[in-house]
């Protein structure tokens, strides 16, 4: 037994290779999240309702690519290099081009909702590739459960690192070339007496060309840490082949994998919990930079708000990762997710206030930490417990892991598009000075009412979520005593064919 862990034991170097490999998809998936909205409605310039269209057909596509990923990974054969790692590194390519399109605003004004659409589909489906089989990677860098759990800790680490690379690079570089905002009637009236102060104003106009060229710098500088991240997680991290002595399951059908999958109790309440907390996160995260600039007044500071939010993520991690280990997962979910709740109302019920905002952006970071950390450390127990329950049932970890993100990502779908469409329907002004106040209405209930309220349904069903601490030790002894018996069973038989 002490052979097979020292087998199985990671070094520190293997472990930060591994974690490297999620830093791509935060890093674009965060640039995505807290810009694309703004950056379709503000620099594009494209019609709430189009772009509503845009953000919803995008995701929705995106959570329909991850289980067909996932079923064609259970279904690839082993090659020299392992089952997941080929996938990473073929559709790193065309992700990084995909990606860099996004950002660009084509000089045809019929055709840009089509090339919006297009290309964000295009690379949510390369992105998938990617992090489908990278997801799964968690079950073959190690048989050790302490080991996977350690990895895991290292792997968020580095994701949050990664929001907060893409919030920095995306925010500070667009920052730096934010075009002005366009005043309406009423603004004119109300700055007719600062008019002697415009024409004294020595100040350099930033123009929307500039702006659309600081989000191209921010894409191309992203696109080559995505390009370097794959690299590293290639060349550091060797895959291993599954343990069980037994040979894999026939490959099944792609509904018969959702039956298979959702068939198992924990995994669906776990999905749901999560389903629901991270639509709530997702909503804010979607709206946050809007409502900072448009309801807050801060359009020249809100990226640096944004980055408050993901450094204190950052610090909080170790944190979490020590509170999970002393007090259980199930306890640090609940939590961490409560934690946040006070800060997602007292940020909308404040009066704008920019000292007051980066103090609540950095408390409501730490509940931000736990919702990064959590899903993907309980993952792996759920695949524990269908092993053991159904020891002749191997070679399904991508679909776990694939529908889990299928089921989050639609929501978040369903969740971007009816909060653009809202803001069409409450009247928003695209690069507008000031916002009717039905708009900033709408903001208020899409970055506190709604969240809170999806973040406590899912703490509902947690209570009924059964892996605690004690089965979940329960499993990884039985786990382990069916891999001793089978290096048992394979021994023997090596002797035997000797003899």
């Amino acid at each position: 037994m002490e052979k097979n862990e020292c087998l199985n034991r990671l070094s520190v170097c293997n472990k930060i290779c591994y974690a490297v490999g999620g830093a791509p998809y935060q890093i674009t998936g965060c640039a995505l999240g807290f810009f694309l909205q703004i950056y379709l409605l503000d620099v594009a310039q494209l019609d709430p309702f189009y772009a509503s269209i845009i953000l919803f057909v995008g995701r929705a596509w995106d959570a329909i690519t991850d289980p067909t990923v996932g079923f064609l990974v259970s279904r690839s054969p082993w090659t020299r290099f392992g089952r997941m790692l080929p996938w990473i590194v073929l559709s790193t390519p065309l992700a990084v081009l995909s990606y860099f399109l996004i950002w660009y605003v084509p000089p045809f004004e019929d055709g840009k909702v089509i090339w919006y659409l297009f290309f964000y589909c295009i690379f949510q489906t390369l992105q998938t590739c990617f992090h489908v089989p990278y997801s799964a990677l968690t079950m073959f860098i190690s048989s050790e459960q302490k080991e996977r759990d350690s990895a895991t800790a290292y792997r968020m680490t580095v994701e949050v690192l990664g929001t907060v690379l893409g919030t920095a690079i995306q925010g500070q570089i667009v920052g730096m070339a934010n075009a002005p905002c366009l005043p309406g009637p009423g603004d004119i009236i109300a700055n007719l007496s600062n008019s002697s102060k415009l024409l004294n104003n020595s100040e350099p106009v930033i123009s929307l060309e500039h702006t659309k060229a600081a989000y191209m710098i921010a894409s191309g500088v992203i696109c080559l840490i995505y390009v370097l991240c794959a690299i590293v997680l290639f060349f550091g991290v060797r895959e291993q082949k599954e343990s069980s002595s037994r040979p894999r399951s026939e490959p099944m059908g792609f509904f018969q994998g959702i039956k298979l999958v959702m068939g198992h109790g924990p995994y669906a309440k776990l999905v749901m919990v999560f389903l629901f907390t991270s639509l709530g996160f997702m909503l804010l995260e979607g709206n946050f930079a809007l409502f900072c600039s448009s309801t807050l007044g801060f359009r020249n500071d809100f990226q640096n708000i944004l980055l408050v939010i993901m450094l204190s993520a950052t610090l909080a991690i170790p944190f979490w990762q020590w509170f999970l280990s002393r007090f259980g997962k199930k306890t640090a979910v609940c939590v961490g997710s409560l934690s946040v709740i006070p800060f997602m109302i007292l940020v909308v019920c404040v009066k704008s206030n920019l000292i007051v905002t980066y103090i609540v952006s950095f408390a409501a970071g730490v509940g931000v930490a736990a919702a990064f950390l959590l899903p993907w450390s309980m993952l792996p127990d759920v695949v524990d417990d269908f092993q053991v329950q159904n020891p002749d049932s191997t070679g399904h970890e991508a679909l776990f892991y694939s529908f889990y993100v299928f089921f989050t990502k639609f929501a978040s779908g369903i969740s971007l598009g009816i909060s653009t469409l809202s803001l069409d329907f409450a009247g928003y002004i695209s690069r507008g000075c000031t916002q009717p106040a039905a708009v900033d209405l709408t903001l208020k209930l899409l970055v506190s009412a709604a969240p809170v309220a999806l973040i406590l349904i899912g703490l509902v069903i947690l209570y009924w979520y059964p892996i605690d601490e004690e089965r979940r030790q329960g499993n990884r002894k039985l786990l382990q005593e069916q891999r001793d018996n089978e290096a048992d069973s394979e021994t023997d038989s090596t002797e035997l064919a000797i003899v």
